[in-house]
């Protein structure tokens, strides 16, 4: 790895940052999408794009870190997820009826984003936000001056079943009238399931640490397992971007950071599709990181955010 760079001022992780905002922006049918912004821009402009079943919270710090860098820093929370609201009588169920429907609320927030300033434009996804940023991109979305895509969801990690037989189990449930509800359990009480969770997430128990904290005192923003339907349609969606010419169409300078031991996202398809975008970075990081590489430990964390700040000192301008 490069050398770390120095880290943003200290902040409190379970605390709101200084000079933020935080409020409502109203997609088309009038659904409120939580957002928050921070920073004043002298650098440019960021949009983050959050994973399935995250909130703002989780991402503070980062987005801290870029507003400290001069980066006016957008985020926001998926409809049907962290403050914006539920799709399903189940509080915990993160569902969604289709994928198109948050391509539609990107490219309508973007818009709206757009249209704040001028400066250089940079949109960043993590892991299924990563995924929505290329598919939109692919799809026509206004190209921004650079995009970041950490850990995305190009493809799901299946193991121990073949891809096959969970495409086909995803079906049947949906078929039978199950695909709204939760496709497997999350016992919240459960120390030991806490525990395996955060090996798939992040090695840093701390950072682990600031996520349940968050969900535990705003609950209203926690989310459990995603719903058979959500199953179904990222295995589609995965596949349908890899299987088309999209990929060949994100005409934006790309950085693509992975790992190699992802236990939540099918590394060898990032490794595919990077390969395919037409001008794209990739770095593939081993063992020393899981799925939330922004959210790992320091060596880690600041290795990525050197190599991001890097990337958009030279290609965002």
């Amino acid at each position: 790895m490069d050398s770390p760079i120095f880290p943003s001022p200290a902040l409190d992780r379970r605390a709101w940052p200084m000079g933020g905002q935080l409020d409502y922006w109203q997609a088309s049918d009038c659904w409120p999408i939580r957002r928050y912004r921070l920073g004043a821009g002298t650098r440019g402009r960021m949009l983050i794009l959050n994973g399935r079943g995250d909130m703002i919270e989780k991402y503070l710090e980062v987005i801290h870190h870029w507003a400290q860098r001069g980066w006016a820093v957008t985020s926001f929370d998926w409809r049907g997820q962290g403050g914006s609201g539920r799709l399903t009588d189940d509080p915990l169920c993160g569902h969604i009826d289709d994928f198109a429907r948050w391509i539609d609320d990107l490219r309508a927030l973007s818009n709206d984003w757009r249209a704040e300033s001028s400066g250089p434009t940079v949109m960043l996804g993590h892991s299924m936000g990563g995924h929505m940023l290329l598919r939109a991109l692919a799809e026509g979305l206004p190209k921004p001056d650079a995009a970041v895509a950490v850990a995305p969801m190009l493809g799901l990690h299946t193991a121990p079943l073949p891809r096959w037989l969970a495409v086909a189990i995803a079906n049947f449930m949906c078929a039978i009238g199950q695909g709204e509800k939760r496709a497997w359990t999350q016992k919240e009480e459960s120390e030991r399931q806490r525990q395996m969770r955060q090996k798939r997430l992040t090695h840093d128990p701390d950072r682990y640490a600031d996520e349940i904290w968050w969900r535990d005192h705003s609950r209203d923003i926690a989310l459990g397992p995603p719903s058979w339907n959500w199953v179904r349609l990222a295995l589609e969606s995965t596949r349908a971007l890899e299987a088309g010419n999209g990929p060949e169409r994100i005409a934006v300078p790309t950085l693509v950071l992975a790992a190699s031991c992802d236990r939540l996202v099918a590394t060898p398809a990032i490794r595919r599709i990077a390969a395919r975008l037409p001008d794209a970075r990739l770095h593939v990081y081993g063992r020393e990181a899981a799925h939330e590489i922004l959210r790992e430990l320091d060596p880690v964390r600041l290795d990525a955010l050197g190599r991001i700040d890097r990337f958009l000192d030279e290609v965002a301008r």
